[in-house]
């Protein structure tokens, strides 16, 4: 029967990819076999009831073979139709291009970057870890399951996947359970192009359980599965070798990779895998198979939901924790239990993060993180609440070492898993290491957290290296990303606050590593609704304004301090802090027009200005920074760009006088 199941999803596999005459046929045929193992009899999960907690997770890593998942999917039995599989890759399918969370019932994460995937199984296996030991009992083993991934060749080159799998060894994840496609085929032609090396010496090296396999041989890829499961220390990688395409004319060419095989070629592997010429075949066997299988996993998760609800009333305060933490509820004084900023106040926003971050900690027992070895730098460190280390996750503190890129895509996997509330930090400058992370931390609306520090050229002596210029407004262009640059630590805890309160998509804290002073908020007014509002009118002109001054972080003092400078032009100014520019593009046009006014603009921020067009009219100006830094004392680079209080107070007088 496996055979007839790998064979029946090969042929699904090559009339999708033809139908669409766009698409990658090679892996699916190639791995088909892998699949009909793993969907037909070792993974536990309910097609009917797809959110069941306690299914295994599978990540197809190798994303492009997305009619792969598609195929054993509606096999399976999840609402997925057949006229879904017949219109892969069409606008508004449920078969896009790429697995997509949240359009394809039974895809766990977005995938298709290569690499990406690999991390996200690594930060659910670490997450089933975690929550098994938060929540399990003796004679309750509510958290107890599998994650397994499916990568290729490609994956396995990318550094993501190398900086993921490596905190994986060191941590012991030993249910995290990653299948190789080795079927040394890359696009432009054999892998040995590029990639000479031992790649199951390299795992044994991170410190995985490695075995080496026929991967179109049924019972040695079920043997390869069970050892891996019997593996309770190491995560385990099975080098399956394949050949890509297989049973079409292009077997073992990178013609077979991407792109569909032609009507000649579909015919001839259906002739040669004994299959009907019928498009989109498949044998009522097949559906009667996948429908017995879907009896016994219905009945598995009735067990669990029976031992689910004895341990829920054995444990009612666990419950309690479980409920809160998988629907990252907050309690409802949260705001009350953060910490408040006297104004006078001198302190870095980074500083001010780290207090909040502490007082989070207590009241959100679900709210875990880590950082890129930078917790003392970035404030982040959850004091008293123990680290995950090798063997031990009663911990709340992650330490991922000098791996950003593995850090998002942890983090994402982490967040996807539910029941935790993530967040991770780095420099911000180095967020440019987790770029395609974050990116797809707003496509797939996974509400990650990330604290980026050291905002600006006031680093200082590190120099232009170290120094965010272009960084924070790379990361407002992306879409679903909520970035905030607060501007003291009033802002900061707002900031904290409103990314909280969004479940919807990431947010960035982009945070100074200089002290700034807290300024005076309008007076009757809550400073958390208005950093929630995205910009405010933080000092008010005497009379009709002749110029407003739109600024964000340290820059917001920074000019306050430049227009007491100036007792006579400053009375005339009206300056507007704007910590996060999108929330503040999305209230009504009424309220921008009254923060705003009619007046002249000056945008002020220590970073390119070319976002801000968005706000400025002609006539309209910006003070920004569109060069490299320099190394030296902060207040001297400062002053050498004008971006200091001096240097702002000039450009206001300017454009007072213009």
């Amino acid at each position: 029967m496996l055979k007839t199941i790998a064979n029946t999803v090969r042929g699904l596999s090559a009339d999708g990819v033809e139908r669409a005459n766009s698409g990658h046929p090679g892996m699916p045929l190639g791995t088909a076999d892998i699949g009909a193992v793993l969907f037909g009899e070792v993974m536990n999960y309910d097609p009917t009831q797809p959110e069941w907690p306690n299914r295994d997770r599978f990540v197809l890593s190798a994303g492009h073979g997305s009619m792969f998942i598609y195929s054993f999917l509606h096999l399976a039995g999840y609402d997925l139709p057949m006229e879904e599989l017949k219109r892969f890759r069409q606008l508004g399918s449920r078969t896009p291009g790429h697995p997509e969370y949240g359009i394809t019932p039974g895809v766990e994460t977005t995938t298709g970057p290569l690499g990406q995937g690999i991390g996200n199984a690594v930060g659910m296996a670490l997450a089933e870890r975690i929550l098994a030991h938060r929540y399990n009992r003796p004679g309750y083993e509510i958290v107890d399951h599998y994650t397994y991934a499916l990568c290729g060749d490609g994956d396995l080159m990318e550094g993501v996947a190398q900086e993921a799998s490596s905190l994986a060894g060191h941590l012991g994840l030993g249910k995290l359970i990653v299948l190789y496609d080795s079927n040394q085929i890359s696009i432009e032609g054999g892998t040995d192009l590029a990639f000479g090396e031992d790649v199951g010496m390299r795992y044994e090296a991170y410190g995985w359980h490695v075995q080496r396999i026929n991967g179109h041989d049924f019972t040695e890829i079920r043997e390869a599965i069970e050892a891996a499961q019997a593996e309770k220390e190491r995560p385990s990688l099975i080098i399956a070798r394949t050949r890509i395409g297989y049973g079409s004319p292009k077997e073992n060419s990178e013609e077979s990779h991407g792109a569909p095989l032609g009507p000649e070629g579909v015919k001839a592997l259906k002739e040669k895998l004994g299959l009907p010429q019928e498009e989109f075949y498949v044998p009522q066997e097949v559906y009667d198979y996948f429908a017995q299988v879907r009896e016994k996993q219905i009945n598995r998760r009735q067990e669990w939901e029976s031992l689910f609800a004895q341990w829920s009333q054995e444990f009612p305060e666990l419950r309690q924790q479980w409920d809160a933490a998988q629907n990252w509820a907050l309690p409802e004084d949260i705001a009350e239990v953060l910490p408040r900023f006297e104004v006078g106040q001198s302190i870095a926003t980074r500083s001010a993060s780290g207090e909040v971050l502490q007082k989070l900690a207590d009241a959100l027992p679900y709210l875990v993180g880590g950082s890129a070895d930078l917790a003392p730098s970035t404030k982040t460190y959850l004091e008293g609440k123990g680290s995950v280390a090798p063997g031990d996750f009663s911990g709340r503190n992650l330490h991922f070492g000098v791996r950003e890129h593995g850090m998002g895509a942890i983090l994402n996997g982490m967040s996807l898993y539910g029941g935790l509330r993530v967040f991770g930090a780095t420099f911000l400058v180095f967020s440019d290491y987790m770029r395609p992370a974050i990116r797809l931390s707003g496509l797939m609306n996974q509400p990650v957290v990330y604290v980026l520090t050291h905002d600006s050229i006031w680093l200082g002596e590190d120099g232009p290296t170290h120094q965010a210029i272009e960084h924070t407004e790379s990361l407002r262009i992306i879409p679903n990303v909520t970035v905030f640059r607060p501007a003291d630590a009033q802002e900061t805890r707002a900031a904290w606050l409103a990314s909280l309160r969004s479940t919807k998509g990431p947010s960035v804290l982009a945070l100074t590593r200089q002290n700034v002073p807290v300024f005076p908020k309008p007076e009757g007014e809550d400073i958390d609704e208005l950093v929630a509002k995205g910009g405010y009118i933080a000092k008010e002109a005497e009379g009709d304004p002749a110029l407003v001054v739109v600024a964000t972080g340290s820059e917001v003092t920074l000019t306050l301090e430049g227009l007491a400078s100036l007792p006579d032009q400053g009375k005339s100014v009206r300056v507007v802090s704007m910590p996060c520019r999108e929330l503040f593009l999305a209230q009504p046009q009424e309220y921008q027009d009254a923060v705003l006014g009619s007046a002249p603009r000056l945008m002020v921020e220590a970073g390119v200005g070319s976002g801000w067009a968005q706000l400025a009219r002609p006539g309209d100006r910006i003070l920004s920074i569109d060069r490299f830094g320099e190394s030296g004392p902060a207040e001297e680079v400062a002053a050498a760009f004008g971006i200091d209080a001096k240097g702002i107070a000039a450009k206001v007088k300017e454009c007072l006088q213009a």
